[in-house]
């Protein structure tokens, strides 16, 4: 007893205190929208859940472990105007515990299907499911998984993967040290990876509306295409070689990191390049 006694007050002499059990606490509201809402979600330090619902409301819910949500903790700060609706979700930047305690903060949002979306966290990760509109997800520190994301989408993290399926429009996706895996009908597409393997699979009725772009510092990228996609092929690795399931008309010199012709006739630019990997294009 004596012991734990002093050992406590040894620790309170440096400014550290002992760490109180976890605490669990929960926020929630509801908002009522007429038309397509746009939403604006941010964290800097928490993981964000995007789920579709019903098509006049939203529900926003933030759940913490270890941390209580008041002005002085993990703070809330929430605002409507009509159809806009933004919500912050701030961590306290003296928070200091000595323990191994477990601590964290979630962000569930459920909004119409037709939605327009801004979502970032600082050091998190993003997970959604079908949402159609203009939706920009973007973490510093955390992965994006998504599922059946529709319109005009960009994605970013800064390390991290990023993976989805049932894409359908215009995607953006970078990332700064992780792969990309993605599947779906494109008319735009951008994917980079500072440091990672790229996987792209292009489902029928897609087509290049303006030029595609693949990049990788520092991995392979591989590609599958339906039967009948045409396009202008520039493909390029520094380290690495090229192979394709597709006949293709050679424009001057070929060898087995650089090729450049004409898929099916020729279309639109596809660029691929690769800085230390091979590239692979095959058939769906």
């Amino acid at each position: 007893m004596l012991k734990s006694l002093l050992a406590g007050i040894f620790l309170m002499g440096f400014g550290l205190a002992v760490a109180s059990p976890a605490h669990a606490d929960e926020w929630s509201k509801k908002y009522s929208v007429s038309g397509k809402p746009s939403i604006r979600v941010e964290t800097d330090d928490g993981d964000i859940e995007i789920s579709p619902g019903a098509a006049n409301e939203v529900n926003a819910r933030v759940v913490t472990s270890g941390m209580k949500i008041s002005s002085s903790d993990v703070h809330v700060i929430e605002s409507q105007q009509g159809d806009h609706i933004e919500l912050l979700v701030k961590t306290p930047k003296h928070w200091l515990t000595f323990s191994m305690g477990h601590h964290s903060v979630r962000v569930q949002i459920q909004v119409p299907p037709q939605s327009d979306l801004d979502i970032r966290s600082g050091d998190g990760n993003v997970k959604s499911g079908p949402v159609a509109g203009h939706i920009q997800i973007d973490t510093g520190d955390g992965n994006i998984d998504s599922n059946g994301l529709h319109g005009d989408l960009h994605l970013h993290t800064g390390d991290g993967h990023v993976q989805g399926n049932d894409f359908d429009g215009n995607l953006s996706a970078d990332s700064g040290d992780g792969y990309i895996t993605v599947r779906g009908r494109f008319d735009v597409l951008y994917l980079k990876s500072g440091d990672g393997n790229i996987e792209a699979e292009v489902q029928s009725g897609s087509k290049i509306a303006s030029g595609w772009n693949l990049h990788t510092g520092d991995g392979h990228i591989n590609m599958k295409l339906p039967d009948g996609f045409s396009a202008e092929l520039d493909a390029h690795t520094g380290d690495g070689h090229i192979s394709l399931d597709f006949p293709v008309t050679v424009s001057g010199s070929i060898s087995e990191s650089r090729i450049h012709g004409k898929i099916n006739g020729g279309g639109g630019m596809l660029a691929i390049t690769s800085g230390d990997g091979s590239i692979r294009i095959e058939k769906l």
